[in-house]
């Protein structure tokens, strides 16, 4: 194998950047050959002919699975997992090294135009969902590159905006779904995002690149830049980015050889970069290539099942869905006829064939199937598509509208303005419900909307981005050939101002403040108790399921294992998706009411109870304590829910958890409060100041400060105690400032020693 030592400078400073806009240089000298690194996440895009990362020129087809918006929906990382095998199947025939995803990027605002291409708005669904995926695409030899990191949560801007992010959000929220991908499934390269991270650009930052990446949690593979991503390579290498891509036509790597023979750049680090580089060549190396073609069609199959999964039953007044057998339907709105299937920008994807909702519909149930598209996508209103729509519904048992977003109306590259469906479309449906009561919706969209008709429409589905196959996964799920099972994995608000990020979204003059802190999602609105259109977490099946009193231990390793009796006490098989959230009442820093900590995705046929059992990892029970710059788990007692969504909780337990030891190094600006609880310092200021307040040769107590009686009072209240207000005060005092009410010097000094041993 060939090593950096074995390459002149400009040999290795040559491997640090692209070849073209896919591939890596290659050294015939040294027998070091070039790799494919192009476009995924949710189908392979590799491009014939000249390159971009727009989607303008074409690509070899490939199976389009559902992008990560419908995926995360499914809320299954085996699913996840077999779609990851397919993708390195289908990477691996086509000779790719590594696959352009999967990305984790927290979905923050409802407007980010990417938000097709991301799991979550919560970090461990997000990465729980994206490490099956990784694992999958690797068991083929084929490896995934997590993106984008971090915090890259819009598109405005989005090379050069700064998100200035605090430190609790930052470790909580936005890193975790990365934390965890990289600790459970190591995947082979890692891409960095182009905006900055409190004012420094991710592909030169390396706290973010080397410290938190590789040192805080062992990530051993390679780093490269998101597409044009770089700013100054020189320091990219320094902070330990590894791979610039595409190719920079030379100057970059002319830019690292002048700045070693200048002495501005250690040539080690340019021999760690490259040697990354060459050890990912390495690898891909030994991946066996599939025998024959690819099978076409058992690809589309798992695209249809993973599809159908992915589905969402929001609301099902009257049991409308299943359709009744024997109906005459009427098929209203152009996405039925013509699908969105997939988002715009570098992830477009060339099927191999696409199924619309028409044809299927056609071939389930023949000539009682008729269709009106109903508008157009340029959102212009037509007086004679709608008439035409509203009587095909007035003439029919029942109307199923297929409404939507179009594809102008979110891409990278932008963020959206608003979350409203068209105006043209919300104006055909009032009018196709009125003609027609038993109306069914059938959404198409890569983000949220705003559903002003969920009360009033008895069938609601939302059929996300479904990939080629969502066309039949549709009619399978209207007609009962599936039963749905899909989940929310973000919250669907009633307005975008009860968003968290409303206000602080997309930010100006170069800089978005992540205002809403850790409070993302459905933690907000549960912290706020704003009502929402549908939960974080919720979808209805085709049956019920009860659930027992849940059960929790404490295990060996210091998590939680919860066990719950699921029934499913309805009429047909189903698939229900159990839930487990923590929470804390009373904390030392803020925190919403619930986080999601543990999930599975369970069959159980009718008439069985299946028990089930879920784990939550010890470190997902702690928070970032910014006064050590670590996790820490508090003790005291926890919330533990059970149920089948964020506001549809079906049981609760509470339990008690050890915490850990902070280890906090008291200072002149440590408060009383903090000195107290201090397991060290805290018995003797306890002590010391009872006899303070209490020695019969201390000074009359007429002649002691209200400050020392304060002091006295802070120090004899329990945390969460009565206290007088004077002693609450009291609690938040620096330690420090006591000589100035009479306090000994020495014993502030010997108690601030006792907290630094």
């Amino acid at each position: 194998m060939t090593t950096a030592r074995d390459l002149t400078l400009e040999e290795k400073a040559s491997l640090l950047s692209g070849k073209d806009f896919w591939t890596t240089k290659n050294i015939d000298r040294a027998g070091v050959p070039s790799i494919m690194m192009p476009d995924g996440p949710h189908g392979l895009r590799k491009q014939t002919g000249s390159s971009d990362n727009l989607g303008i020129n074409d690509s070899i087809p490939a199976t389009c699975f559902p992008p990560a918006v419908g995926l995360g929906s499914a809320f299954d990382p085996e699913l996840a997992a077999k779609v990851g095998i397919a993708l390195g199947v289908e990477s691996a025939i086509e000779d790719v090294a590594v696959l352009l995803g999967p990305g984790v990027n927290i979905k923050r605002s409802p407007l980010c135009g990417r938000n097709f291409e991301y799991f979550s708005e919560d970090p461990h669904h997000a990465g729980e969902v994206a490490t099956g995926m990784v694992r999958g695409m690797q068991s083929r030899g084929v490896g995934a590159s997590l993106k984008h990191f971090a915090a890259n949560n819009q598109e405005t801007d989005r090379m050069r905006v700064s998100a200035d992010v605090d430190p609790r959000p930052l470790r909580e929220i936005y890193f975790r779904a990365f934390e965890r991908v990289v600790k459970n499934a190591q995947p082979w390269t890692v891409m960095c995002s182009y905006n900055k991270v409190n004012g420094t650009y991710a592909s030169e930052h390396p706290w973010l690149l080397t410290d938190v990446l590789r040192d805080e949690w062992g990530f051993d593979g390679l780093v490269v830049s998101d597409w044009g991503a770089v700013n100054d390579r020189v320091k990219g290498v320094a902070a330990g980015l590894d791979l610039e891509m595409p190719s920079s036509d030379g100057v970059t790597d002319a830019q690292i050889v002048a700045a070693v023979r200048g002495g501005d750049l250690d040539e080690a680090l340019v021999d760690r970069a490259a040697q990354r580089v060459l050890d990912l060549v390495e690898k891909s190396g030994h991946r066996e290539k599939p025998d024959g073609s690819l099978n076409v069609d058992a690809h589309h199959a798992l695209a249809r099942e993973a599809a159908a999964r992915s589905v969402v039953l929001l609301r099902n007044e009257g049991s409308l869905l299943p359709l009744a057998e024997g109906q005459d339907i009427a098929l209203i709105g152009e996405f039925a006829r013509t699908p969105r299937y997939q988002g715009g920008g570098s992830s477009h994807i060339t099927p191999t064939r696409v199924d619309t909702a028409l044809d299927s519909f056609t071939q389930a149930v023949g000539d009682r199937v008729s269709f009106a598209p109903g508008f157009t996508f340029d959102g212009e209103p037509s007086a004679s598509l709608r008439a035409e729509a509203v009587e095909l519904a007035r003439s029919n048992d029942v109307a199923v509208v297929f409404l939507g977003l179009p594809d102008a109306a979110e891409s990278e590259g932008f963020d959206r303005t608003t979350i409203d469906l068209p105006a043209d479309q919300i104006e055909l449906l009032d009018e196709v419900v009125e003609a027609n009561p038993r109306t069914v919706v059938v959404l198409s969209n890569g983000g949220v909307v705003s559903l002003p008709f969920a009360d009033t429409v008895p069938a609601i589905v939302e059929g996300w981005l479904l990939g080629q196959a969502g066309g039949s996964a549709i009619v399978d799920i209207l007609t009962g050939a599936s039963d749905p099972s899909g989940r929310l994995s973000e919250t669907i608000p009633h307005r975008l101002e009860d968003t968290p990020s409303y206000g602080n979204f997309p930010g100006e003059l170069g800089h978005v403040r992540y205002g809403e802190g850790v409070h993302v999602g459905y933690r907000w609105y549960d912290k706020r108790g704003l009502e929402v259109a549908f939960p974080f977490g919720h979808g209805l099946t085709y049956t019920d399921f009860d659930y027992g009193e849940p059960t929790v231990q404490v295990n060996a390793r210091g998590g939680l294992d919860v066990s719950v009796d699921v029934t499913n006490v309805g009429p047909r098989d189903g698939r229900e998706v159990v839930q487990v959230y923590v929470g804390r009442d009373e904390s030392a820093v803020d925190r919403s009411p619930r986080e999601l900590k543990a999930f599975s995705s369970v069959e159980i046929a009718s008439g069985q109870t299946r028990r089930v059992t879920l784990t939550v990892d010890r470190s997902d029970l702690a928070y970032w304590d910014i006064r050590v710059d670590r996790f820490v788990v508090e003790e005291g007692t926890y919330r533990v829910e059970v149920g089948a969504s964020s506001r549809d909780i079906r049981g609760e337990v509470s339990v008690s958890i050890d915490g850990d030891d902070p280890d906090i190094e008291l200072t002149r600006e440590a408060s009383l409060g903090e000195v107290l609880a201090h397991p060290k310092a805290g018995p003797v200021a306890r002590q010391w100041l009872a006899g303070f307040m209490g020695d019969p040769d201390a000074e009359d107590a007429g002649q002691k400060t209200e400050s020392q009686t304060g002091a006295a009072a802070g120090a004899e209240a329990s945390p969460g105690g009565e206290q007088t207000d004077i002693g609450m005060m009291m609690a938040s005092f620096p330690v420090g400032r006591l000589v100035s009410f009479g306090v000994p010097q020495e014993k502030v000094d010997e108690l601030i020693r006792l907290g630094q041993s």
